[in-house]
């Protein structure tokens, strides 16, 4: 068990270094995954009643607030309910609402988890912070309202009736608070943590997400001139060499089936496509490179990391009529809708 705790530890952190960042500001961490024994053929995972859902925990998260300094108390309910006002729009469906909330309290579950085990000196004791670009997006009701403005009242009581009705449960993988990576949208099909964070985890695999392919904002292109794209890839990589002709700097040398770029050749370096996508601020690491006689253009589909659920895709199934419990268990694979206790 001390090993297994530690693999999840490990790979919290790992996740950590990819922030989750609201969908609505910014994005927010083997290629054959899905194939192998196990994945295709997983027996039917049990999916629990919704009529007598069990109780919210009673207890606190301690959240470091980095604008005062301060460690706050926020019991389970309200941070969940923040973490879902920032991490998912509220014109979503419900169903999606929910799913989310799971996803967060997870998340919550998880760090919290390790922050008592092996605590960030950083924290001063809270298991997380609101700064979003390390930790889960959280909204106190003022954040909020301030965010909603006018509509403060219909939204904010949405995404409560959601979460009040799933906040007793987590994800769980062999009794632990599984890694509940999400993104805004895959590029039709989602990629595995293995291929993304370099940790293969069973419940973080490739599923089909085609109807991402209808999202905002799925395809899109950056025209990047070449002094630009030199002064980004100088600052990310250091002492890279490019020649001078532009057209020859880039090379997509592997993808995996989900689309994502694996390996690509930038100048006299060799990288991921999420390193690259860093870089140079693209929104997916699954991508094109095509060049006009002044421009670097790159082509990219989707928005986010690609594991684990995709919150464009969830809102489809949530309007196809499916539930928070299926959509987290076809995003989620092999794991288990758990009480939190």
């Amino acid at each position: 068990m001390r090993k297994q705790l530690s693999l999840f530890l490990a790979l919290t952190f790992a996740v950590m270094l990819v922030p989750a960042i609201p969908v609505f500001i910014k994005d927010k961490s083997s290629a054959d995954a899905a194939e192998k024994p196990g994945f295709s053929s997983q027996s039917e995972p049990e999916i629990p009643s919704a009529t007598s859902p069990p109780a919210v925990p009673d207890r606190f998260y301690k959240v470091l607030d980095v604008s005062t300094g301060e460690v706050i108390e926020v019991s389970v309910l309200d941070y969940i309910i923040g973490a879902v006002c920032a991490e998912m729009p509220a014109s979503f469906e419900v169903e999606a609402l929910k799913a989310q909330a799971v996803a967060a309290h997870t998340y919550a579950e998880r760090q919290k988890l390790r922050e008592l085990t092996e605590p960030t000196a950083d924290l001063k004791g809270a298991y997380f912070s609101n700064d979003t670009s390390k930790y889960q997006g959280y909204f106190t009701a003022e954040q909020a309202k301030n965010y909603y403005g006018e509509n403060f009242d219909a939204y904010y009581g949405k995404i409560s009736d959601a979460v009040n009705e799933v906040a007793g449960y987590i994800m769980t993988y062999r009794d632990e608070p599984i890694v509940s990576a999400f993104h805004s949208m895959s590029s039709g099909k989602t990629e595995s943590a293995e291929n993304v964070w370099g940790s293969h985890l069973d419940y973080l695999v490739p599923v089909e997400s085609e109807a991402d392919k209808l999202a905002p904002k799925y395809l899109e292109e950056v025209n990047c001139t070449p002094e630009a794209a030199k002064y980004q890839l100088e600052r990310a990589f250091g002492s890279i060499k490019l020649s001078g002709d532009f057209k020859d700097w880039f090379e997509i040398i592997r993808r995996s089936d989900s689309g994502t770029v694996l390996e690509v050749r930038a100048g006299d370096k060799t990288v991921s496509g999420n390193e690259l996508r860093a870089a140079l601020a693209l929104r997916s690491p699954t991508f094109d490179i095509e060049y006009t006689d002044s421009d670097i253009v790159f082509k990219t589909r989707g928005y986010g990391h690609g594991v684990g659920m995709s919150q464009y895709g969830a809102n489809a199934m949530a309007a196809e009529g499916k539930t928070w419990q299926e959509i987290l268990l076809h995003y989620y694979p092999n794991v288990t809708v758990s009480e939190a206790i």
